[in-house]
């Protein structure tokens, strides 16, 4: 009898589970194909699954099936080849897995501790995937459309939802979207005051204060502060002295000093305010960085406080939406402002927040920026050792009180020869002649750690070392 060899082959067809996913199903199968080919579970020049199998195995159409692996091989993801099938491919632009973190700012030259931005990327793949998804939108050509009021609902409501992810609780018609957060301070500054009137602030204070008090002709004060932040008695005697119309303050991750103002002092700060009728502009721009943190000043007065965050710090740096919230008082002036200076920001970026707030994507990108701050300030604490002033914790700046034997334009003058720029506290300084002698480090605008880290080095040895020392690079 002749013996027969017979190999069976077993041929393993990839089925990737969807459950879970949001969003419609032939961009949930999209998002899958993307992450197995950039995993390795689809290897290059693999064959998938024939679509109607893999519609049958899911519990799709073919039609949603066949959508997706042509929106797949349209992304480079995919290669189909007549009369043998589909193939996973790796484009070369994917040959490795991809960074959280983008190359997009420069890789090379100065090492930039200057500019307070999150690190660049974050945002890339939820955008792409939610661009995706506004693709299939049966009205879209609305985000491209004049809208009487200036705003559109739902946009409105979902960044009144992230407020309250803040601890804030706003109404939908009480919130303002504006083009970022410094549009939304001008803003909050021209519907409540007027030419001549006096604005307090922290003595060190966000720099283009300093210009939006100019161009609106307002005199701006500043207030004495402590390591918990504004000083009470010193409010109180400017409210007592000058009958100023309004404080700004950023009481959760003080720019330049990274203080977190505690309860008990926002309290005390929300009565004196309330006693003197003043009105408050809390700037809560990095609020949503610490993990925990007190409850924002407006709380505490939220008929006499414009609470003003943006979606660039914690979600992007290029999504520029700022949230504006203002009692009902001040409503109308703030929408009457928003729409002299732009009418509204841009519906296609508000529709993104909108979408990212809604289905977690914000929440998960604010996950994933602490993570990567929080190794960057720990990594920022043990070169700079015991040079860093202020409160420990999750932030995006540090705060540097100079040795007595450095003048601050001396040091950044040095720090730029070795190729770092740095900001000095002169430029946070609201009376001229009292700069503090402290620098302000910036760790979120490097897009390689490795560079940031190499600034933080070259500035710890400046700070070892004397000026005369520091010629010698």
């Amino acid at each position: 009898m002749l013996a027969v060899n017979v190999s069976i082959v077993i041929v393993t067809m990839w089925i990737p589970e969807l459950s879970g996913r949001k969003g419609p199903k032939h961009l949930a199968l999209v998002e899958a194909i993307r992450e197995a080919v950039e995993s390795g579970a689809l290897a290059p020049g693999e064959k998938l699954t024939p679509q109607r199998k893999l519609a049958f195995a899911l519990g799709l159409s073919l039609g949603t099936v066949t959508r997706a692996y042509m929106d797949a091989e349209r992304r480079g993801l995919l290669r189909g080849e007549v009369g043998r099938g589909t193939f996973a491919h790796r484009p070369e632009s994917r040959s490795g897995p991809q960074s959280l973190w983008s190359r997009e700012r420069p890789d090379d030259g100065p090492i930039d501790l200057v500019m307070n931005l999150p690190p660049p990327g974050l945002g890339g793949e939820a955008l792409r995937r939610s661009f995706a998804a506004l693709a299939d939108e049966p009205g879209l050509a609305g985000l491209l459309d004049h809208h009487p009021g200036g705003w559109i609902e739902r946009h409105c409501r979902s960044a009144a939802a992230w407020l309250g992810r803040a601890g804030l609780e706003a109404d939908f018609d009480l919130v303002v979207l504006t083009n970022g957060a410094q549009h939304g301070i001008l803003s909050a500054l021209m519907a409540v005051t007027r030419p001549g009137d006096v604005v307090l602030a922290e003595r060190l204070t966000y720099p283009p204060m300093k210009e939006i008090a100019h161009h609106l002709g307002l005199r701006l004060v500043g207030l004495d502060m402590d390591s918990k932040g504004l000083l009470p008695d010193a409010l109180d005697a400017a409210c007592r002295k000058g009958k100023p119309k309004a404080l700004y303050c950023m009481p959760t991750l003080h720019s330049p000093t990274g203080i977190i103002m505690p309860e008990a002092r926002r309290r005390e700060i929300a009565r004196i305010a309330d006693r003197h009728e003043l009105i408050v502009i809390e700037d809560d721009v990095f609020g949503f960085l610490p993990p925990e943190r007190p409850r924002p000043l407006a709380c505490w007065i939220p008929d006499r406080a414009i609470y003003v965050t943006s979606a660039s710090k914690c979600m992007a740096p290029g999504l520029r939406i700022g949230m504006l919230r203002a009692p009902s008082s001040l409503i109308e002036a703030v929408r009457s402002v928003v729409r002299m200076s732009c009418w509204m920001p841009a519906p296609v970026m508000a529709e993104i927040v909108h979408r990212w707030v809604s289905d977690g994507t914000a929440d998960r990108l604010n996950a994933e920026l602490r993570e990567e701050m929080s190794v960057r300030c720990q990594a920022a604490r043990e070169i700079l050792r015991g040079a860093v002033s202020g409160q420990d914790g999750l932030r995006f700046h540090l705060w540097l009180e100079l040795p007595e034997f450095w003048q601050e334009m001396s040091f950044r003058e040095a720090a730029a020869r070795r190729g770092v720029r740095i900001a000095t506290g002169d430029i946070f300084s609201l009376k001229p002649g009292h700069a503090p002698g402290s620098i302000r480090l910036a760790l979120g605008c490097e897009a390689r750690r490795e560079r940031l880290l190499a600034g933080l080095r070259s500035v710890a040895g400046l700070i070892a070392a004397k000026p005369a020392e520091s010629l010698v690079v």
